[in-house]
């Protein structure tokens, strides 16, 4: 769980009452957008629908998908966070290795970027449970932190349009969705 600055903080107790959630649903939503770059979630919590998707441009998916008020309420909660990582307020304590350079203002330039530095700018990335992804079209790589371990793939002529999980006996397996359908992960090579 992230730990918010006094900024956040009051963020999320305004976010909370504002549409009736939880302040660690409210949290965990903050969490998932900031590892999406702010641009995208995915999310986990009980008070947001369950599993969920949130996009900037308006996608929005939830476990209660027949709920339209919930998801109205994701939309506009996800909306709100985005402008609140945007505006460059500091609401998140971020680690030596999380700050990347930091701003006059305090803020931090650069989001978590956790993936390998030679891959560049993601051009969508996202997180869930205990594994966040990064696709890098310019240099056809994914890459993908499941615990800790990150694994570089290379993606060949995929266009990738969204990662998605699926838990069996074994643990959770990834797969993604592009121009040829949905291709499992571990079929791709590993670079890295």
């Amino acid at each position: 769980m992230i730990k918010l600055t006094p900024d956040g903080q009051a963020l999320v107790e305004q976010l909370a009452q504002r549409y009736h959630l939880s302040p660690e649903a409210v949290s965990t939503m903050l969490e998932a957008i900031r590892n999406g770059n702010g641009t995208m979630a995915q999310f986990n919590h009980p008070d947001l629908g369950g599993f969920g998707q949130w996009m900037l441009n308006g996608m929005i998916m939830i476990g209660d998908m027949f709920n339209q008020n919930l998801k109205s309420t994701v939309e506009n909660l996800g909306n709100d966070l985005s402008s609140a990582l945007a505006s460059g307020s500091k609401l998140i304590e971020t680690t030596a290795s999380e700050s990347g350079e930091v701003g006059s203002n305090g803020s931090s330039n650069q989001i978590s970027q956790w993936w390998p530095s030679n891959l560049g700018s993601p051009s969508t990335s996202g997180a869930q449970n205990q594994t966040r992804y990064a696709w890098f079209p310019a240099t056809e790589r994914l890459a993908i932190e499941q615990d800790g371990k990150i694994t570089v793939y290379d993606t060949q002529d995929h266009q990738i349009a969204g990662v998605s999980q699926q838990q069996d006996g074994s643990g959770y397996k990834l797969s993604f969705t592009s121009q040829h359908g949905t291709v499992k992960v571990d079929s791709l090579p590993v670079v890295k």
